[in-house]
């Protein structure tokens, strides 16, 4: 099966009203593909105002959520409560989080059950550090990344999961992986997805490249048979993050 193209924009802790009023304003203005799938991660604070105010054929995701739907846990916010706020999508497990506020493979296994359960899909983020990949086990970080949610989720769970590879010495660096590099990475993740789980997960399931994606680089990337997407930092605060949306055309 053809897997529908996948941008997704991650403004991780940035934003103001003002801003992205005039952003958006840009987005919904500027010409995309309609056969790319796109969705933007905004704060906790800023999803009610960007799905509000976002063109309606792009879909707005929470940045992260917990693993309950209410309760005493002062300061997180349950999948339940960003999807009754205009969110769709969720992303877990994105480096920050990972290395900065050390959340396990488990935990965020877990949220991922959480979050399909309350009905929003999932962006899955892995990737390895520059010393996994000079010590040359990119690979097998990876595929542990991974294993905690293979044991986690139903096989049917993963139509409502994008895997988004990043490898974590290319976000924000301005260094990106080759697109030679990011094919090698994403064809043994469809690999591993097919021993893991089923060869009809490995061939559906989609798994984006991200890392310092802009408009210049992207092209070439996104012509690779098992990059079916892209997961972008800076540059989806940018007008350009269209030339992106537009990477296939």
């Amino acid at each position: 099966m053809a897997r529908t193209f996948w941008v997704g924009g991650n403004w991780k802790m940035n934003g103001s009203v003002a801003a992205i009023k005039d952003l958006t304003a840009q987005f919904n203005a500027g010409s995309a593909s309609s056969d790319v799938e796109v969705v933007i991660g905004a704060p906790y604070v800023y999803v009610p105002l960007l799905a509000d105010s976002l063109r309606k054929d792009w879909a707005v995701a929470g940045e992260n959520c917990y693993v309950k739907a209410s309760g005493a846990f002062t300061g997180e916010i349950s999948p339940e409560m960003l999807k009754d706020v205009g969110a769709k999508w969720v992303i877990l497990g994105h480096s920050e989080r990972r290395s900065i506020l050390k959340e396990s493979d488990e935990f965020i296994a877990e949220k991922v059950v959480k979050a399909i359960e309350a009905g929003l899909k999932v962006v899955l983020c892995v990737g390895e550090l520059l010393e996994e990949r000079e010590a040359g086990v990119t690979q097998a970080v990876v595929n542990r990344q991974l294993d905690a949610v293979v044991k986690a989720i139903k096989e049917a769970d993963w139509a409502s999961v994008v895997i988004a590879y990043e490898p974590v010495w290319a976000i924000g660096t301005g260094k990106v992986a080759t697109p030679d590099q990011a094919q090698e990475v994403h064809a043994a993740i469809r690999e591993y997805l097919r021993s893991a789980v089923s060869a009809k997960v490995a061939e559906e399931t989609r798994i984006a490249y991200g890392g310092s994606v802009n408009a210049k680089n992207c092209k070439e990337a996104a012509q690779k048979p098992d990059v079916d997407g892209f997961l972008v930092g800076g540059a989806s605060l940018k007008p350009e993050f269209l030339d992106i949306v537009n990477a296939t055309n």
